[in-house]
């Protein structure tokens, strides 16, 4: 089935200058890039993405550390993109993640991971649109033909 994703480059991979390499990884596997866009979230946006989390004990350093640095958001579309992209990124503490895994190659531990990626379908199109308005989003038809 055709699914959008959302993928964040966090900031222990934005200072080094992961992005590119994170993102051909994704490009490589066949996954089209529909959005790109450099951003330093403020704590609002933080903590809309955030929402699912905002009862666990984590939450607030996970805001914390995901606005402390620039980081850049990305939209994937492509047949079953959301598990796709989950199983390039592996395990989320990059020690459990398998060898080959993004997670695993520069993950540097459960926070400061490197990546994030959504975890539905259905939550890949809310996150999507807290980074992206409708027309900064493009389909896999307009790839393909430009």
């Amino acid at each position: 089935m055709m699914e959008k994703s959302l993928v964040l480059v966090k900031p222990d991979a934005m200072e080094r200058e992961l992005a590119g390499a994170i993102i051909a990884r994704i490009q490589a596997a066949g996954l089209k890039l529909t959005a790109l866009k450099m951003l330093h979230m403020d704590r609002a946006m933080a903590e809309r993405h955030y929402a699912v989390h905002r009862d666990k004990p984590f939450f607030k350093s996970l805001v914390d550390y995901i606005t402390s640095a620039p980081i850049v958001a990305a939209g994937f579309e492509g047949e079953d993109a959301v598990e796709r992209i989950r199983k390039l990124m592996g395990a989320t503490d990059p020690a459990k993640a398998a060898p080959g895994t993004i997670r695993r190659d520069y993950g540097l531990d459960v926070q400061r991971n490197s990546t994030h990626a959504s975890d539905s379908p259905e939550n890949a199109e809310k996150e999507i649109a807290i980074f992206f308005r409708k027309d900064e989003v493009f389909s896999q038809a307009f790839t393909k033909g430009a």
